[in-house]
């Protein structure tokens, strides 16, 4: 069940982003088929210790097929026939190779929504290019912003480019491309490109430039850690208290929990005091622990919050009041966002191991016994059912 219940996704393995929209769309109740290749590959993401633990996947059933056999794509393109939605993740022109490009099908099935994630874009100099988030962020120009006074750029995980400037902007593309085959239109690709969703991230950034707000100098700019009064903050215990209190009633606030509020201090936006200023909230952090600081500012609107790890997050009050984490296959993770009230998103289901559940997914898409046992001569492969 869920807000997009009996749409059809048909996935391509890959890594990144692309799994992330998916997974995006799983959860709010499409029902997300991949096809993996039918032996996992070495080289397909970075090298891990231990078993895999697939967050990105959930929500899926898994079919195999080796798309480089001409009967893996005829079987392929049959299940494009009966899909609302392609995801792919390959580099420009792979799909075209192994006659799955959009056009072929398209032609198959003229209302279908054909997503294609990249870094770079279908086209341009870099089309063909290999890269990463930080590559994709670094020449959108964001990456130029992130990072401490004087410093060098820093990775900003891989939230930037793989996941906010990626699969949450191929989900939006998709689901706007949707909505218009519903209204009548015609199906149609969605070129989403990390660099292109990466440089939208920062549309603010651009803005504030061009009126003289902001300085192309890292950590020197209002929310970039330059102003002290949005930043973090070391304390006692060598924890972290983040704050960020723009508004002038808030930044009040922030200095009589701190115990500033009667302290000479240059004022909120008098650059030249900043160094002054940081200095003091430095001291006045310093003197009590992270939790001691939590009750401090505890009901206040001094906008600050403890910078809690990731394994520390889903024991906060407020995450396990609204049930923002969940435990999936006996591992704790961020539940379906956003939620729907009407039609809200049920638990996902872990990751499926290859070929698992396919059958299942084959019979709820139409195909009989007959039609699957031809599939399986092509290639198609799933697990036995228990």
């Amino acid at each position: 069940m869920g807000v997009l219940s009996g749409i059809r996704v048909l996935e391509i393995e890959s890594i990144g982003p692309a799994p992330f929209g998916a997974m995006l769309l799983a959860d709010m109740g499409a029902d997300v088929v991949r096809i993996d290749r039918p032996v996992a590959e070495a080289d397909l993401g970075p090298r891990l210790e231990g078993e895999r633990v697939d967050i990105t996947g959930r929500n899926r059933r898994s079919l195999t097929l080796d798309l480089k056999r001409p009967e893996g794509v005829a079987a392929a393109l049959e299940l494009i026939e009966r899909s609302d939605i392609v995801i792919e993740g390959f580099r420009p022109g792979v799909m075209e190779r192994l006659g799955l490009g959009p056009d072929v099908a398209l032609a198959r099935n003229p209302k279908l929504v054909y997503a294609r994630m990249t870094g770079w874009g279908q086209t341009g100099p870099l089309a063909q290019a290999a890269g990463h988030d930080l590559n994709y962020i670094a020449l959108s120009g964001v990456l130029s912003a992130i990072g401490p006074e004087g410093g060098r750029p820093l990775a900003p995980l891989n939230l930037v480019g793989d996941y906010g400037g990626g699969g949450m902007l191929l989900a939006m593309g998709v689901l706007a491309a949707l909505l218009n085959v519903q209204r009548g239109g015609a199906g149609q690709v969605v070129d989403a490109a990390m660099t292109e969703g990466a440089a939208q991230l920062g549309a603010v950034f651009w803005g504030l430039l061009a009126n003289g707000n902001w300085k192309e100098q890292r950590g020197s700019n209002l929310l970039d850690g330059g102003a002290p009064w949005y930043d973090t903050y070391r304390t006692l215990d060598g924890q972290y208290m983040a704050i960020g209190p723009v508004e002038s009633r808030f930044y009040a606030q922030l200095l009589e929990k701190l115990g500033l509020a009667d302290a000479d201090l240059p004022g909120q936006h008098d650059r030249k005091g900043w160094p002054r200023l940081r200095e003091a909230f430095i001291q006045a952090f310093l003197s009590r622990t992270r939790e001691q600081w939590c009750a401090v500012f505890d009901g206040s609107d001094a906008c600050v919050a403890p910078v809690l790890g990731f394994s520390e997050a889903p024991a906060h009050a407020h995450h396990r009041a609204r049930g923002s984490f969940i435990e999936v296959g006996g591992v704790v993770q961020p539940g379906p966002a956003p939620r729907f009230l009407g039609t809200p998103s049920t638990q996902p289901r872990p990751a499926p191991r290859r070929g698992e559940h396919g059958a299942a997914a084959l019979r709820d898409w139409g195909f009989d016994s007959t039609a699957i046992q031809r599939l399986q001569a092509q290639g198609l492969g799933f697990m036995p059912e228990a």
